[in-house]
This record gives structure tokens, C-alpha cells and sequence, in this order.
């Protein structure tokens, strides 16, 4: 058997001081997670971003810069997944756009707001991309090639 890791993306998304995040039904628990999922085939990892976040919040974004790419393996389930963490500008909310199954709401909070919930994180990752955005560090985008070789 082939192992290979998830490719993920999600996005950090502030607006004065507050983030969004995904309030949602996951792994037999109700969490807060960054908005994210997977890539799907034929989408770069920056569309990939966008779209994961308008089905999982109904915010149109803008990926303005990467954060970090890290890997992470999860304990609930064994899965290693290869996260790619963006900053992005949140540009408009399109209230008609249904959420993805298993999605609550999504919620603006402070940093503090979400510490005070750490039992409902999904997993660190999710305080760990607030603290890589509040750090300042920032990596242009062009850094993921978009170009697609067929």
C-alpha cells in the first residue's frame, strides 16, 4: 500500500480583530476549525482556498499571502495532512450560498474568544495559523507555482 499525505488548504481570514472561523459537526464532536479542506483535482491550492471558504462560510476571499505549510497527523483518525495555511481578505458575504454538510455557522472571533473554547478546537493547527498570522510573517503566493503541467 501507497502512503501519501491529504493536501489540504485553509484560509485566515481577519477583519478588525476578529477571525473567521467554521463552526461544525466533525468527528463526533462539534469544533471550531479554520475555514479548509481538500484540494480537489484540477484546482491550485490558492483556488482551492477560495472555494473551500465560500462553501464552508459564504465569504468570497481573496489568498493574499501563505502562512505556512505544515503537516499534521491527526490522532482521531491516523491521517497525516499536508496544510497549506493562507492569509486572505474577506471581500463579500453571499448569503444564498449554502454551507457544506455538517457546517453550523461560521463565527467571527478574537484570538481571546478562541482560547476560551480550546476543548472545541478541532486540532492545535487552529490557534496555531491565528498566531502565524498575528506574527507578521508572510510568504508571497508565487512561491506555489499555479502553472499546471498536463
Amino acid at each position: 500500500m501507497t502512503w501519501a499525505p491529504h493536501v489540504t488548504v485553509a484560509t485566515v481570514v481577519e477583519r478588525d480583530g476578529r477571525f473567521l472561523f467554521v463552526f461544525e459537526h466533525a468527528e463526533d464532536r462539534v469544533v471550531y476549525n479554520q475555514p479548509a479542506g481538500h484540494l480537489e483535482p484540477g484546482e491550485t491550492l490558492v483556488e482551492a482556498a477560495i472555494r473551500e471558504t465560500l462553501e464552508e462560510t459564504r465569504w468570497l476571499v481573496k489568498p493574499t499571502a501563505l502562512l505556512s505549510i505544515s503537516l499534521y497527523n491527526a490522532p482521531a483518525n491516523g491521517v497525516t495532512y499536508l496544510r497549506h495555511t493562507f492569509a486572505a481578505e474577506a471581500l463579500k458575504e453571499i448569503p444564498e450560498q449554502p454551507l457544506d454538510r455538517g457546517i453550523i455557522e461560521p463565527r467571527w472571533l478574537t484570538r481571546d474568544e478562541l482560547l476560551a473554547c480550546e476543548a472545541q478546537w478541532r486540532s492545535p493547527m487552529v490557534l496555531d495559523a491565528v498566531d502565524e498570522y498575528l506574527s507578521g510573517k508572510r510568504y508571497p503566493l508565487e512561491l506555489l507555482n499555479p502553472r499546471r503541467h498536463n
